[in-house]
């Protein structure tokens, strides 16, 4: 028997993010000191106008007067797209008595919070105010697909609209399906997941907490949503602590202590979004 008596203080239990998760490796990130940059951005997307194929009709056997449905005569121009990203606030709150806890221990507090949870937090704000606000939804009439072909799908639609290396975002919830059928594999110098076809895969716990489809629709019990994008680009501003000194921390009404530790971000992606929904349990 332990002697009776108060228990003692020790360290909290450290944590780290899921490593395959949107900050792990898929997405290039970039910690930013310019605000105008953290007010969100726009550009003109590369690679979402067509590469098509053409024969000189001069070099083949076919005058300029013969139809030739096979290869067109004329060779067609596309007005690249103006694409824009917004940007959005990921935080951690610590609140306790003020009386048993000092400013710098609330601090630490919220910052490390912060640390720990931003990842899941980024994913939970591009599946809100990215994924389903613009996805395709490729999910058949029939209802939702088996993951095998619900990885399909999706690759197919973003090789049709982009043609480049994207991005498949797969729930947490869902992930242990992905070895069902050996739909991805660890790429053995970057680490990260790759699906058979090369894209790089993110495995969310931001997007399990929702589990959101087009429009924002919560997913029926047993299924889930995946979405496929182009690359991503994630811009982080520092990190900010509400308020920056032990006075203004303390509610004066109930001498509760409240610190806040915050930072913005702007996800962006090209081209086409599409999702699908699929079942987790048969």
């Amino acid at each position: 028997m332990p002697p009776a008596g108060l228990s003692k203080a020790v360290q909290a239990i450290g944590g780290s993010p899921l490593p395959h998760g949107i900050l792990g490796g898929c997405a290039t990130v970039q910690d930013v000191k310019d605000p105008h940059e953290l007010m969100g951005v726009e550009w003109l997307a590369l690679g979402c106008c067509p590469v098509l194929d053409w024969q000189d009709p001069c070099l083949t056997d076919e005058s300029l007067g013969d139809e030739s449905p096979g290869a067109p005569q004329e060779k067609e121009f596309c007005r690249p797209q103006t694409e824009h990203a917004e940007p959005f606030t990921v935080y951690s709150g610590s609140e306790c008595s003020a009386l048993g806890w000092s400013y710098k221990e609330a601090r630490a507090q919220a910052v490390a919070s912060l640390e720990l949870g931003e990842q899941a937090a980024i994913e939970a704000g591009f599946m809100r105010l990215k994924l389903t606000r613009d996805a395709v939804d490729l999910t058949p009439p029939e209802g939702p697909l088996s993951i095998a072909q619900g990885v399909a799908v999706l690759e197919g639609c973003l090789a049709e609209s982009y043609g480049g290396i994207g991005t498949l975002h797969i729930p947490a919830g869902a992930a242990a399906l992905l070895g069902c059928c050996n739909l991805v594999k660890e790429d053995p110098e970057t680490g990260n997941l790759e699906t058979l076809a090369g894209n790089c895969v993110v495995i969310g716990a931001g997007y399990s907490a929702m589990n959101a489809g087009p429009g924002g629709i919560p997913a029926e019990p047993g299924t889930a949503w995946l979405y496929i994008t182009g690359p991503l680009l994630i811009r982080r501003g520092p990190v900010d602590v509400i308020p920056d000194r032990p006075g203004p921390s303390v509610n004066i009404r109930n001498n509760d202590r409240q610190v806040l530790a915050e930072k913005t971000v702007v996800v962006a992606t090209t081209c086409t979004v599409c999702a699908v929904q699929i079942r987790v349990c048969e």
